[in-house]
């Protein structure tokens, strides 16, 4: 390849770059909020709180100012081995469909509604699993 060609190159690449001041592209381009951050587990423990149909116990979540969810996993749980395994970061989206189409995202599990007016979907992204969150707004 030619010496001007690669220069070219390697300056694109460095100008796309995120820079440490800068916030990740989905917070600040794409509109994502910070949700919370998804530990697996395998020991128990204080106030998990127990979803039998999920066959996972969940809990941290309520307490932590920094929304760190930890999950523990039953024996037989029909949740995929990556979310089992890796932690996860949630973000909250204005609409889930919109975002997994728009961004070309890889899906793990398809959109479902865990409880009353909430929307999930767990994504891929180089290897990372990361939860995208729809709340239904007042009115809809």
């Amino acid at each position: 390849m030619p010496l001007l060609k690669t220069v070219l190159i390697m300056n694109m690449n460095m100008m796309n770059k995120r820079k440490d001041s800068e916030q990740p592209l989905a917070i600040k381009e794409w509109g994502w909020k910070y949700h919370h951050a998804g530990f697996p587990v395998r020991e128990t423990f204080p106030g998990e709180r127990h979803i039998p149909e999920l066959k996972i116990f969940v809990g941290g979540f309520e307490e932590s100012p920094f929304g760190i969810e930890w999950m523990r996993f039953e024996e037989g749980s029909d949740i995929p081995e990556i979310i089992k395994n890796i932690p996860h970061l949630a973000f909250e989206v204005d609409s889930i469909e919109y975002e997994i189409q728009k961004r070309n995202l890889k899906i793990i599990t398809e959109p479902n509604s865990p409880s009353e007016g909430v929307k999930v979907a767990m994504v891929e992204h180089n290897g990372a699993p990361i939860e995208l969150i729809e709340f239904r707004k007042e009115g809809n």
